[in-house]
């Protein structure tokens, strides 16, 4: 006789399924386009250490600035209404902002690596150290429009009279190779040193002898001399590019 197949009142829990998700092509755009909060390098940012952009993020970049620096030369009204930072009469030449000063140690080694970018391809540099002059600070200022010191990075560099910006677009430029295309248009720089200032582009104010006081008389004694800065230099008149 056969036995009477009976219901096994034991319960079989299925697993659940895993849940498979696909981007879409727009979640796709999404990411590429937020990449702000993004760091490569496996370790987390800390605020001393400098934050490495993706690859998609740093070529975006390199390829504005190429379109930027391509573009024909506009009329004054027409360069304001595009927002394009120029330097006038500076279109055979590159205009670096620096400081040789070492308070700042990473201010210090950026402008360091900016200047000895620009020197590897033999052009023409004009270089402005802002701790020799503070005048140079008001020029960038104005040709910025940056009302604050404090806000202002260094370095700077413009390109053929446009502005380019600071360490980590010339590196990327550099990187990508296209940094030389558009420097190979400039005069060569000049292989020798200057007989006034030996390069340093400053020389000693002869009215005060570099002291910046200048003695006016027994009544009203010592004055602050008008013709050199605060360092009592003036720029040298041989290589150095008047103020604009």
């Amino acid at each position: 006789m056969w036995l009477r197949r009976t219901k096994s009142r034991v319960r079989i829990h299925n697993a659940p399924s895993p849940k498979f998700a696909c981007s879409s092509f727009k979640d796709i755009h999404s990411l590429l386009s937020n990449v702000d909060g993004i760091c490569v390098g496996g370790g987390g940012d800390t605020p001393d250490s400098p934050r490495k952009l993706p690859i998609c993020h740093r070529t975006r970049s390199v390829n504005a600035l190429l379109r930027s620096l391509s573009l024909p030369p506009e009329a004054p009204d027409k360069q304001s209404q595009n927002g394009e930072i120029r330097i006038p009469d500076a279109e055979k030449k590159i205009v670096v902002y620096f400081t040789s000063l070492r308070v700042v140690r990473r201010t210090f080694e950026d402008c360091k690596a900016v200047r000895s970018i620009l020197r590897s391809f033999r052009v023409s540099i004009d270089e402005r150290d802002l701790s020799m002059d503070s005048g140079f600070m008001d020029e960038l200022q104005r040709i910025l429009g940056q009302s604050e010191k404090s806000k202002l990075t260094l370095p700077r560099v413009f390109i053929g009279g446009r502005y380019v910006g600071g360490v980590d677009e010339v590196k990327h430029l550099h990187e990508s190779g296209q940094l030389k295309n558009h420097v190979e248009g400039l005069p060569p720089e000049d292989p020798g040193t200057c007989e006034v200032c030996s390069g340093y582009r400053f020389i000693l104010c002869r009215a005060c002898s570099g002291s910046h006081k200048c003695y006016n008389s027994e009544k009203s004694g010592f004055r602050s001399c008008t013709m050199c800065n605060e360092n009592g230099l003036i720029r040298c008149p041989s290589c150095s590019s008047a103020p604009l």
